[in-house]
């Protein structure tokens, strides 16, 4: 062992025993960072057994990404005070990226079964379908609301709930069936979304549990009044009465390349008559 600390080691040698390139030796020289215990008349650079520790303690910091300043500050006031401050803060840094990973990865999730879902449905069925309760956000909307408005909306309440953009958020426009029943096709009440695990505590929204009638309608929102039309006539062609509100929700805006693909999906709170 003590022949071993006095070995010299080649700047390639000490990399290829660290598993790091050796320009990453010679940049830490540089940077004044982590010299090499020799450098002899032909500039040739030569490590030590004993600069492994701390050569490994660069390495994890950097992969820690603490940055080469605070690296320094803190060779040059080692203790176990400053080393355990270091520690605990990138703890907490790993905590917060893993839980923000697990979120990106149930969003990707919740869109892949969606998309399973978008490619099997029958676009011109009616039928009823059972829906469990949904607490969502209901943001009011003046009339005649210009659509970049409503975004503008929608995008500050996701920010404000800490969600992780759109991933997993649905998000649509209401219409009271009183409106529907007198063909006025434009009373739009607002729009609503739903969040994921978000703890809502204002402008909140309950979509009751029941049976409900879901219809989609395919191409430009100009179309709507006359899927409702359709919806009317067979809700009553099958006894249904009509209740509460419809919820309109765009299925395939990430997929979509023009209005004439998109694809609103309708659904009603229903009751038999």
């Amino acid at each position: 062992m003590s022949q071993n600390n006095h070995r010299l080691f080649t700047i390639g040698q000490f990399a290829s025993l660290h598993q790091i390139n050796k320009k990453t030796l010679m940049w830490y020289d540089e940077t004044g960072l982590f010299r090499p215990a020799v450098v002899k008349e032909n500039g040739y650079r030569y490590y030590t057994y004993q600069q492994c520790t701390t050569l490994e303690t660069i390495l994890m910091l950097r992969e820690l990404d603490v940055s080469i300043a605070e690296i320094k500050l803190f060779l040059n006031h080692r203790s176990a005070d400053s080393l355990h401050t270091v520690f605990s803060e990138k703890t907490d840094e790993i905590d917060s990226a893993i839980q923000h990973l697990l979120q990106i990865k149930k969003a990707l999730l919740y869109q892949k079964k969606e998309l399973k879902h978008l490619q099997s449905i029958d676009l011109s069925s009616i039928q009823i379908i059972h829906k469990q309760e949904r607490k969502l956000v209901f943001l009011k909307t003046p009339k005649n609301t210009p659509p970049e408005k409503e975004a503008e909306m929608v995008f500050h309440e996701t920010h404000r709930h800490k969600a992780y953009r759109m991933y997993g958020i649905l998000y649509g426009s209401i219409i009271p069936v009183t409106s529907l029943y007198r063909h006025d096709f434009e009373d739009y009440q607002g729009i609503f979304l739903q969040i994921p695990e978000a703890e809502l505590t204002s402008n909140v929204h309950i979509q009751p549990a029941g049976s409900y009638l879901r219809a989609y309608c395919k191409g430009n929102w100009d179309k709507l009044p006359k899927k409702y039309c359709e919806i009317l006539q067979y809700a009553a062609a099958h006894h249904i009465k009509l209740q509460d509100y419809a919820y309109e929700t765009g299925l395939n805006e990430m997929i979509c390349n023009s209005m004439d693909d998109y694809i609103t999906q309708i659904e009603i709170p229903v009751s038999a008559t």
